[in-house]
């Protein structure tokens, strides 16, 4: 059997920042919103299925849930970064301009959602 001698790499330290927090809060709040993107593109797609019924105007619903994912998804890191940092420091506040945010995304969705089936020609 051959054994070799090469010194072994050791793993490079991880770029996120560690934290104590048993519950894993960070974590737990990354795959919450990581969810929230999921959805938003599910809905994406059945947006697509109402186009050939309510024409191009369903083009505006597609891209609001979109742009909305889009804008979770490149927000994710800076959200857990300030999250597990905000643990180690004990100063941790709530990402009340996301939420609100997200909240406003939504409501707008759901109304233009029902002008769509409700006012809109069925094609």
């Amino acid at each position: 059997m051959r054994r070799s001698f090469r010194r072994r790499r050791q793993p490079e330290p991880s770029p996120l920042p560690l934290h104590a927090d048993p519950g894993l809060q960070p974590e737990r709040s990354s795959l919450a919103w990581g969810r929230t993107l999921l959805t938003l593109i599910s809905v994406s797609a059945l947006f697509l299925r109402w186009m050939p019924y309510h024409g191009a105007f369903v083009g505006t619903l597609l891209s609001i849930s979109l742009l909305t994912a889009a804008a979770i998804w490149l927000t994710q890191r800076r959200r857990y970064l300030r999250s597990a940092s905000g643990l180690e420091t004990g100063r941790i506040r709530a990402d009340l301009a996301s939420v609100m945010w997200l909240s406003t995304a939504v409501c707008i969705l759901g109304a233009l959602g029902l002008y769509t089936v409700i006012y809109l020609p069925i094609h």
